[in-house]
């Protein structure tokens, strides 16, 4: 009996260590924290720094968004963000991530000309090739960069040899990110003229060999316009990338360079304690004072 009731009295504790434990830390303490988290100069932070116009909430600080159509292409009228690969169409919170591809990512999976609507799968070399042309095109700035061909693709030979390894005489040289309908960025190499590649093809005995070209050291086009963010969901651009934006955007709008330099200054932000991390402009912010300040005509 003795030890029945010392068994009972010891549930009985540990059940009511159980509740106030449930009320202390379970209730009270979330409780809290959400409390402080509402004192004013916490509250946008504490509830995602969200972003309203005429009442509506369209986006926040602290997370990137596309400025596009309804087919993916950019709005004239707007700064663009850096690319995402959060995902299908980029910035999804919920798909937060990167593209894994790294400097070692050259060559193209080519499209399988059987399959309707198939396009392949693009190296990170050609994605940022792609990216820089594209958008060297709509802001008008020169869109090379090295490494790269003038159509958009990594610029990248395969070589074959006659002897063994990469010994010999060259007895035939692939474009290995080009395929049909494409013009070769090179006609020769050593002499050997330059084919395109073809679907199916194996190309794994050739010497891969990267072409600089003849573009620039220092691209027009900065690194973060044309490779994602490392969680996918960057919300701010380099001043570079602002800069080369700057007059397509005036001009879309009817306006002077000026403004729209003066709002580029106005939101950006310098390094952080004046030596951590890069100078940078929140594109969200930017653009919502665009359609404020200047609303396009």
């Amino acid at each position: 009996m003795k030890a029945t009731l010392t068994s009972l009295r010891t549930l009985g504790a540990s059940l009511r260590m159980l509740l106030i434990f449930t009320v202390v830390l379970g209730i009270g303490y979330p409780l809290a924290v959400t409390a402080i988290a509402q004192i004013p100069g916490l509250k946008g932070s504490a509830n995602g720094s969200l972003i309203s116009a005429n009442g509506t909430v369209v986006g926040s600080k602290l997370i990137g968004q596309n400025f596009t159509d309804a087919k993916g292409n950019p709005l004239v009228q707007y700064f663009q963000p850096r690319p995402s690969a959060a995902g299908s169409t980029g910035y999804d919170p919920t798909a937060t991530s990167a593209s894994n591809l790294g400097p070692e990512s050259i060559l193209d999976t080519l499209p399988d000309p059987s399959v309707k609507g198939d396009t392949g799968k693009q190296s990170l070399l050609t994605q940022v090739c792609a990216r820089s042309l594209a958008i060297g095109t709509l802001d008008g700035v020169d869109g090379s960069r090295p490494y790269c061909t003038a159509d958009g693709v990594g610029a990248v030979l395969g070589v074959f040899w006659s002897g063994p390894g990469y010994a010999g005489t060259i007895t035939r040289v692939v474009s290995l990110n080009q395929t049909t309908g494409a013009t070769p960025f090179i006609k020769t190499y050593q002499g050997v003229a330059v084919e395109l590649a073809k679907f199916g093809e194996d190309y794994s005995a050739a010497q891969v060999i990267p072409i600089r070209g003849n573009a620039a050291a220092q691209p027009a086009v900065p690194a973060d316009a044309v490779t994602d963010s490392a969680s996918g969901l960057d919300p701010e651009i380099s001043p570079a990338y602002a800069a080369i934006q700057e007059a397509r955007v005036a001009k879309a709008r009817g306006i002077t360079l000026a403004q729209v330099q003066s709002l580029v200054a106005k939101y950006s932000t310098g390094r952080d304690l004046g030596f951590l991390g890069e100078p940078r402009v929140n594109v969200l912010q930017l653009n919502l004072a665009l359609d404020q300040q200047y609303p396009k005509r």
